[in-house]
C-alpha cells in the first residue's frame, strides 16, 4: 500500500508541474500577431464554384460543338 500511495503522490506532483508550466506560459508569453496574405489564383475564383482541391485535375473547358458540314 505505501508503494501505491508513493506512485499516486508522484503522479500528482508531475501533473502539478505540467499545470504550473501551462499557467506560466499563459502569464508570461505574449503572442505576436502578424498579417497573413494568401494569394488565390484568378482561375480558382472564376471556376464556377467548383472547389479546386490540391492534387486534383481541373476539368477541361468544353470546346464549342463542331458544326455539321453541308453536302
Amino acid at each position: 500500500m505505501p508503494t501505491l500511495i508513493r506512485l499516486i503522490i508522484t503522479l500528482l506532483f508531475l501533473a502539478g508541474l505540467v499545470y504550473a508550466g501551462m499557467v506560466a506560459l499563459i502569464a508570461f508569453v505574449e503572442p505576436t500577431p502578424k498579417e497573413v496574405t494568401i494569394r488565390i489564383p484568378t482561375r480558382d475564383l472564376l471556376s464556377g464554384g467548383q472547389p479546386a482541391l490540391p492534387g486534383t485535375e481541373q476539368p477541361p473547358a468544353e470546346a464549342p460543338a463542331a458544326e455539321p458540314a453541308n453536302p
